[in-house]
């Protein structure tokens, strides 16, 4: 009887291993576990900012250039300049109101870091198709709403270099984490 226990036990995992294994192997779905990523996939993934300015790929626009993009990819969810409409947020004005009854939580009045604006508009904008914009054109979308709010001037060159440091107008009203930073 214990010879027969122990050669079933040895049978059943024997064909739980066996399809787990075919499984895995005939899987081609991006998201099956043990699936190897090449290093393409791995970069094309590893796109975070910091506000340190660490991730900004090479690229420069002005405000100016950035009308423009602004205009075809963005105007029609935010506003011409920036005021946001009923379905999408302001992205302009609301500086002085974050001690009011009704703060307004813009780029202008509440990011802390030019460089959060440069990232998020990368991953998430514009809405209809996030991450469709060239780094080029991230930086130029990027300028204008820097423009937009008064930050920057219409010709200022925005890069990897100018980009981390500008001085957001709320920067010192975040406390910083005090955990150490890991990538």
């Amino acid at each position: 009887m214990r010879s027969l226990l122990s050669r079933s036990l040895a049978l059943l995992s024997a064909v739980i291993v066996a399809t787990a294994a075919l499984a895995a192997a005939s899987s081609d779905s991006p998201s099956s576990p043990g699936r190897l990523v090449d290093q393409k996939e791995v970069a094309a993934a590893d796109i975070t900012v910091f506000p340190d300015g660490s991730g900004l790929p090479s690229g420069r626009a002005t405000a100016r250039e950035g009308r423009e993009i602004f205009n075809q990819r963005c105007a029609a969810c935010h506003g011409e300049r920036g005021q946001g409409s009923d379905d999408f947020h302001a992205l302009a004005g609301g500086v002085g109101t974050l001690s009011s009854g009704q703060p307004q939580l813009t780029v202008g009045s509440y990011w802390p870091y030019a460089t959060t604006l440069w990232d998020y508009t990368r991953r998430a904008m514009p809405y209809t198709q996030p991450g469709s914009l060239t780094a080029t054109e991230v930086y130029a979308v990027t300028a204008y709403v820097l423009y937009l709010n008064g930050i920057l001037a219409e010709d200022a060159v925005v890069d990897q270099t100018t980009l981390p440091a500008i001085r957001m107008p709320n920067r010192n009203g975040f406390i910083r984490d005090p955990r150490p930073r890991r990538h």
